[in-house]
């Protein structure tokens, strides 16, 4: 069976998903409870299907130059996946995990729009409550 290669859309969809959470901001034409299910919905996709490098440190302590999918996993590398996962769950090793986030320009962006996606699901949930 031949391997299907997925369209741009369908790889980047979630960048385009972050300007519509932006612009529902700035209009306020999306209810609260729009907005987090969009928020939310970015965040998932830059935490785990954005395409970026892996990030993870190699034997020379270099950062992983492989292709992977969100900012949380690793790339084909097994170990790498594991290093990934231990940097998020494991508090020592979250400034290791921060450094490695903000390598690349890509890295950077899918960093800012998952913080941005956390921050405004958050926004958006104190919203829907207070009304």
């Amino acid at each position: 069976m031949a391997k299907r290669k997925s369209s741009s859309l369908g790889k980047y969809w979630g960048y385009l998903l972050f300007v519509v959470v932006i612009v529902g901001w700035l209009t306020q034409s999306v209810g609260p409870a729009g907005l987090i299910a969009l928020s939310a919905l970015t965040t998932v996709f830059f935490l785990f299907r954005a395409p970026v490098w892996c990030g993870a440190l190699t034997r020379e302590r270099q950062p992983c130059r492989k292709n992977a999918n969100g900012l949380l996993m690793g790339c084909s590398y097994q170990q790498h996946k594991w290093q990934k996962l231990k940097f998020a769950v494991v508090p020592p090793r979250w400034r290791e995990l921060n450094r490695g986030l903000w390598v690349s320009t890509e890295k950077s962006v899918a960093t800012a729009a998952a913080l941005c996606g956390v921050i405004s699901a958050i926004v958006a949930t104190i919203d829907l409550i207070a009304k």
